[in-house]
C-alpha cells in the first residue's frame, strides 16, 4: 500500500509546485502585455503614418507633443483631428497604458471598448496589488480574451525597492541594461533621486516615461 501512496503523492506535490510557479509567474506582470499597439512616447515618425488616421500634420503635432504623462494629454492633441469612432480606431493601435490606480475617470474611458459599465469595475477594485488581481476581478464580467485586450491598456506601479527583474522588464521599451540601474541605487528614498540618478543614462523625456510606472513604497 505505501508504495503506492508514496507515488502519488509524490505527484501530487510536484503538480502543487507546478501551479505555484504558474502563480509567480503571472504575478510578476504589473504591466499588460502588449498585444499591438504603438506606445506614442517611443514611436517613430513613420510608426505614426502608418496608423489608422494619422495624417502628416496630425503625425507632427504628436511628436512634438512628446513626452506624454498621460493618455489624456494625448487626447487632446488627437481631438482637433480625429472624433468618434475615428479617434476610437486609433487607440486600438496608438496608446499610453493608463495607471490603475490613478487614472481618471476621463482616463480609463478612452481605452478602447471601456463604457460606463466597465468603468465602475475598473474603479470598485482600486487600489491594485498587482495585475492578477486585475484580471481575477475584470474576468468575472468579460471573457479571457477581452480581459487579455483590456489588460494591455493598463499597468500597476511598480515598487523601485522591491520590483523583480521580470516585473521591470514589462515595462516598454526597457531592457536588462535598464533593469540593472533601477537596481543598482536601491534603496530608493525619492522619485527626485530617481530623476537624477536615471537621468545620467537617458534624456528627461525617457525619465519622464519610465517615472510613470515607479512607486517608492
Amino acid at each position: 500500500m505505501n508504495r503506492i501512496v508514496r507515488p502519488t503523492r509524490t505527484i501530487a506535490l510536484a503538480a502543487a509546485l507546478l501551479l505555484q510557479a504558474a502563480v509567480a509567474t503571472a504575478a510578476s506582470a504589473q504591466v499588460g502585455r502588449n498585444l499591438g499597439f504603438v506606445e506614442p512616447n517611443l514611436a517613430t515618425r513613420d510608426q505614426l503614418l502608418a496608423l489608422p488616421g494619422i495624417t502628416p500634420a496630425l503625425a507632427t503635432a504628436i511628436m512634438a507633443g512628446k513626452p506624454y504623462i498621460d493618455m489624456t494629454t494625448l487626447d487632446k492633441v488627437v481631438a482637433p483631428h480625429l472624433t468618434g469612432e475615428a479617434k476610437t480606431e486609433l487607440y486600438r493601435k496608438l496608446f499610453i497604458p493608463i495607471n490603475l490606480n490613478a487614472a481618471t475617470r476621463e482616463e480609463i474611458l478612452l481605452v478602447p471598448g471601456v463604457g460606463n459599465r466597465m468603468l465602475r469595475e475598473f474603479l470598485e477594485y482600486r487600489p491594485y496589488a498587482g495585475m492578477p488581481v486585475f484580471e481575477r476581478e475584470i474576468g468575472k464580467y468579460v471573457d479571457a480574451a477581452e480581459v487579455a485586450r483590456l489588460a494591455q491598456y493598463v499597468y500597476v506601479p511598480l515598487d523601485l525597492n522591491t520590483a523583480t527583474d521580470a516585473q521591470f522588464l514589462t515595462i516598454p521599451g526597457v531592457g536588462s541594461r535598464m533593469v540593472r540601474e533601477f537596481k543598482e541605487y536601491r534603496p530608493w528614498t525619492s522619485m527626485e533621486q530617481f530623476d537624477r540618478e536615471i537621468g545620467k543614462y537617458v534624456p528627461k523625456s525617457e525619465v519622464a516615461r519610465l517615472r510613470r510606472y515607479m512607486t517608492i513604497q
